[in-house]
């Protein structure tokens, strides 16, 4: 059964392809970003929400330090300052292919940097998933349609990922100093049913909380692929959950109307708002992104 927990709204901004949800304790500042419309959104917790325009897609941010974010777009990396907005390019990421973009990715706590790619208009195959590590960019798999799911296991000695039409979602074994796999994926559960495998982000215990698109939900799942909880979610098209606030029990989960119709639209009227559920979480806070 789907549980209804205590949920509010975030910001009612109507994201067409609200993505990338992440999380600074420091500043008790949640981020996240509207791939198709090229926005960057920062609220305070309890406060003010300001909303950036980019010039460029982009899906992805990770902390480097109190001065700087290290930002995923559809051409590269790219190193802004948080004090005005500056961004500098750090590495170019399929810039010769402007059939692609960025899509989901995730910080290990190594602070090796996961990142998918994938076609602008979901091509089969056209993505891949990489690895910044120590500043140099490896592909970990390519032929990759929909990269989501990124996240990792608590020791940091499993990494997640989906190719989301494939309805499966896999494990593989990493070497938690660096992030990087030292084994095979191998399928840990495959999906089934209404919706499908999204975003998705770990907990201190190992749980996988996976935003289930298309299907008004958060998924919860063991490490074992065993579905624990469903968390229900006023908008269809669910796509990432981030743990926001001072315990990081809170569930921030972003949401989409991207290929809706005006009458899917007024069905849907939350779709693209950004919402916190009060989801009694035991979460992790996200690590910072290392360049060298």
């Amino acid at each position: 059964m789907t549980e209804q927990v205590p949920t509010t709204v975030l910001s009612d901004h109507p994201c067409h392809l609200g993505e990338g949800p992440t999380y600074d304790a420091s500043t008790d500042t949640a981020w996240w970003f509207d791939i198709r419309e090229g926005l960057l959104f920062e609220a305070r917790l309890g406060g003010s929400i300001r909303v950036h325009e980019l010039g460029r897609m982009a899906s992805a941010l990770g902390r480097i330090d109190a001065e700087r974010q290290l930002i995923v777009a559809e051409d590269g990396l790219y190193i802004r300052k948080p004090v005005d907005g500056a961004m500098t390019l750090f590495l170019p990421l399929e810039a010769d292919n402007p059939a692609t973009r960025s899509n989901d990715c995730r910080v290990h706590q190594s602070g090796t940097f996961w990142i998918g790619t994938m076609g602008k208009n979901a091509e089969p195959k056209a993505g891949a998933i990489y690895a910044l590590h120590r500043g140099k960019i490896s592909t970990l798999f390519d032929g990759i349609s929909i990269p989501n799911s990124i996240c990792f296991s608590p020791d940091g000695a499993t990494g997640y990922f989906t190719d989301t039409p494939r309805a499966v979602l896999y494990a593989v074994p990493l070497n938690p100093a660096t992030g990087l796999p030292r084994g095979e994926p191998e399928v840990l559960l495959r999906h089934s049913g209404v919706g499908g495998l999204d975003g998705s982000v770990c907990d201190a215990d190992g749980q996988i909380w996976n935003a289930c698109w298309g299907a008004s939900r958060i998924d919860v799942y063991s490490p074992q692929g065993e579905r624990l909880r469903s968390l229900s979610v006023p908008a269809r098209q669910a796509s990432c959950p981030a743990f926001v606030g001072a315990d990081l029990s809170r569930l921030l989960v972003t949401s989409a109307w991207q290929d809706m119709d005006a009458a899917a639209r007024a069905a849907d009227p939350q779709a693209g708002c950004t919402f916190l559920l009060e989801a009694s979480a035991r979460g992790r806070a996200e690590p910072d992104v290392k360049l060298a």
